[in-house]
């Protein structure tokens, strides 16, 4: 490859183009990933589609790093759907622990819950059965169903449309948020052949984590960097909307993340002075618990007590 519309200016590409394109990815790509994928323990024969389920909701925004030691602990406490979903969704915001973005825990029960109750304790096979799992949005169902199932489904995380931006977009960063495009232009490099599509995309999601990332790539490790519209193209500078950065201190997250660690650690219901003593602007600190106690992640009591949720979890 050695010019692309996006870098050239030339007209846009056709679904015939799209699909050459990726035909001339899928060995190099896939072959690096055969080389160089890391052992994770959700890529492992024996972690199942359950295991690949729980991966892929603490992974949300989360680095592996992060997740490992989290995602070991709860497989070893619930190896399967039935044994989360016979505990309280609080347990499971409890054993979430500091991964960031405690809804995920409560999704992830009552995913759980789904899965007993629809489909007899085993994560269904059918995309369209994934995607009508509460808490299971079109990249989560079609995440499991490529690396639980080795099915031909287009596999779009920030990793991937960063990988697909750079070697097909001839741009340095995608759009903020995934657009119809990048859909389409995903499901016209996807491979033919089922297994084949798992392992791309699989290996683009490796691709964009190990080596085309977003502040540093190592296009000299990069095994398309001599297919890379957006390197053939002197590398230019991001030209579109300014990127969302992620802040955190002094935010309503951090505040709520110290609530909830409180009350993860105590063992019965805790009282409201003992909340209070965590953060001392008392406007934000009421906001931050208000919003737990919204989305579920708090059951307030009475005499001014909290506790972690005992219901059935979030939808």
């Amino acid at each position: 490859m050695t010019s692309t519309p996006a870098a050239t200016g030339a007209a846009p590409a056709t679904a015939a183009d799209e699909a050459a394109e990726g035909a001339r990815l899928h060995g190099p790509v896939t072959d690096w990933f055969d080389e160089h994928a890391r052992d994770l323990p959700w890529r492992r024969p024996e972690a199942g589609a359950w295991g690949v389920m729980v991966s892929e909701f603490m992974l949300q925004q989360t680095p592996v790093s992060r997740v490992l030691p989290v995602y070991e602990q709860w497989l070893a406490r619930w190896p399967r759907p039935a044994d989360l979903a016979a505990e309280p969704p609080g347990e499971a915001v409890r054993a979430w622990g500091r991964l960031g973005y405690p809804r995920r825990a409560l999704r992830l029960h009552a995913a759980a819950s789904a899965i007993q109750e629809r489909h007899g304790g085993d994560v269904p096979r059918e995309h369209a059965q994934l995607l009508a799992l509460p808490g299971v949005g079109e990249y989560t169902a079609a995440a499991v169903a490529s690396f639980a199932y080795g099915q031909r489904h287009a596999v779009l995380d920030t990793n991937v449309r960063r990988v697909f931006a750079r070697a097909v977009g001839g741009r340095q960063y995608p759009p903020n948020a995934t657009t119809a495009a990048e859909r389409k232009l995903a499901r016209a490099l996807l491979p033919e052949e089922e297994p084949l599509a798992a392992k791309w995309a699989a290996a683009t999601m490796e691709l964009g984590a190990l080596v085309c990332t977003a502040r540093a790539p190592e296009c000299v490790r990069c095994p398309i960097s001599s297919q890379c519209a957006w390197r053939l193209a002197g590398s230019p500078a991001h030209d579109g909307p300014p990127r969302r950065g992620q802040t955190y201190a002094g935010t309503d997250r951090q505040v709520r993340g110290k609530l909830l660690a409180v009350l993860r650690e105590a063992v019965g219901p805790v009282p409201q002075a003992v909340l209070d003593a965590v953060w001392d602007e008392p406007v934000q600190r009421a906001r931050a618990l208000d919003g737990l106690v919204a989305d579920g992640l708090v059951e307030p009591l009475a005499g001014g007590l909290y506790r972690l949720p005992l219901g059935r979890g979030a939808s």
